[in-house]
């Protein structure tokens, strides 16, 4: 038998993301957000190429983003709403990093796996920080998917995108559980 590890297991089977909206103050300091982006970039990564890179958004550069988030949302004619729910996600947030898909050419690794290593390295900085007691959570959002607004906020290069915004702070009030897939509908065994 493997040896196994209950401790993980049982963390995986409980894990939940925590609503961004939720995190409060205080968020991790950078020795401890070190740790969680180490833990991140372990991620698996065919043919090593790491292709991604982390931008740290810090507090003070929260007011910038979203100011920068109604020009965006001017520009691409947004409604009101959506400039306002754009706005909050960085107006609430007391730390995040943005995850870059920052693909390497190779002949070896196709492009689509340097992004699921990109989606990977989200899921585990976002385990990581709840791991270590942080409330945490995955988002995206219309201007993250804008590369006018991703060059101007996060100064990404031609070929690179956000593959997320983990946001990371306390954890405020605990969601409820909500439904899980059935496994029964989602998975087929061949054993032929």
């Amino acid at each position: 038998m493997p040896d196994r590890n209950d401790a993980a297991l049982d963390f995986l089977m409980t894990r939940r993301s925590r609503p961004a909206k939720t995190l409060v103050a205080p968020a991790p300091d950078r020795e401890q957000l070190t740790e969680l982006l180490t833990a991140a970039a372990r991620t698996p990564d065919h043919g090593m190429l790491v292709p991604f890179r982390f931008v740290i958004l810090e507090k003070s550069a929260m007011p910038r983003l979203a100011d920068l988030v109604t020009k965006a949302g001017t520009r691409l004619n947004k409604s009101a709403e959506d400039i306002t729910k754009g706005r909050t996600q960085f107006e609430q947030s007391q730390l995040a990093v943005a995850v870059v898909e920052s693909q390497k050419q190779s002949a070896k690794v196709p492009a689509i796996e340097q992004t699921y290593t990109a989606g990977a390295v989200c899921l585990s900085l976002l385990n990581a920080a709840l791991a270590a007691g942080w409330g945490a959570n995955w988002l995206s959002g219309w201007a993250s998917h804008d590369a006018g607004f991703c060059a101007e906020a996060f100064d990404l290069k031609e070929g690179e995108r956000i593959a997320g915004l983990i946001h990371i702070a306390t954890e405020g009030p605990r969601p409820a559980e909500r439904p899980r897939p059935a496994l029964d509908t989602i998975t087929r065994w061949v054993s032929e």
